[in-house]
């Protein structure tokens, strides 16, 4: 397999899940300014021009993180990175897969751009912020996100609240959030992935 990423954006997570999974695979690092690989044309392998994608070894590709983290965790059930499908605890990994995506990744992306006005920017950064506060509340007493258990939504929030110390939204003043990510980030897939990507 091929992982296409580019360092420290959202397809971190996916590169941090194949790693929790010890699967076989290539990272090809993407510049997302030039939308090449390797002097080629990052259009040619993903029309939409962004990532992460992970090219299958019969040649299918997936994209969209939360897709590529279910599926390489469904490779390896043994490692327990996600529920089993038909379980409740599953469409509940699925429910906070998608509000990490909609709620949080989608207001953080406005932040990131230079021409966005930055009263534009406050309106999301509150949005940040009032969703980080009440996930404060909802992992109050967990080790993670979906209790006692290790999964891919850790994986996906640890990666996104990791920017908002780019953009003046730290993890000071949520105590619960903090404890979340530390845990994540001594996880040695994760160090292994952020080594990899020039991070850590």
């Amino acid at each position: 397999m091929k992982l296409y990423y580019s360092p420290g954006v959202c397809s971190l997570a996916s590169h941090i899940v194949l790693r929790e999974a010890e699967l076989p695979f290539t990272p090809v690092r993407v510049n997302l300014h030039t939308h090449t690989f390797n002097g080629v044309d990052y259009y040619s392998v993903n029309a939409r021009g962004y990532v992460p994608l992970l090219e299958l070894d019969n040649g299918e590709r997936l994209s969209e993180g939360p897709a590529i983290m279910q599926y390489v965790a469904d490779r390896v059930p043994e490692k327990k990175l996600v529920p089993a499908w038909g379980t409740m605890e599953r469409y509940r990994l699925v429910e906070w897969l998608a509000f990490i995506s909609s709620e949080l990744h989608k207001n953080f992306g406005p932040l990131f751009n230079p021409v966005i006005p930055e009263d534009v920017k406050d309106h999301h950064r509150e949005c940040v912020h009032d969703r980080f506060q009440w996930m404060e509340g909802q992992i109050s007493g967990r080790a993670y996100v979906m209790g006692d258990s290790y999964s891919v939504a850790d994986a996906y929030l640890f990666v996104v609240a990791s920017w908002g110390r780019h953009v003046g939204l730290a993890l000071s003043d949520f105590k619960n959030m903090r404890a979340l990510v530390d845990r994540v980030a001594a996880r040695a897939p994760v160090q292994e992935a952020l080594r990899i990507e020039g991070l850590g």
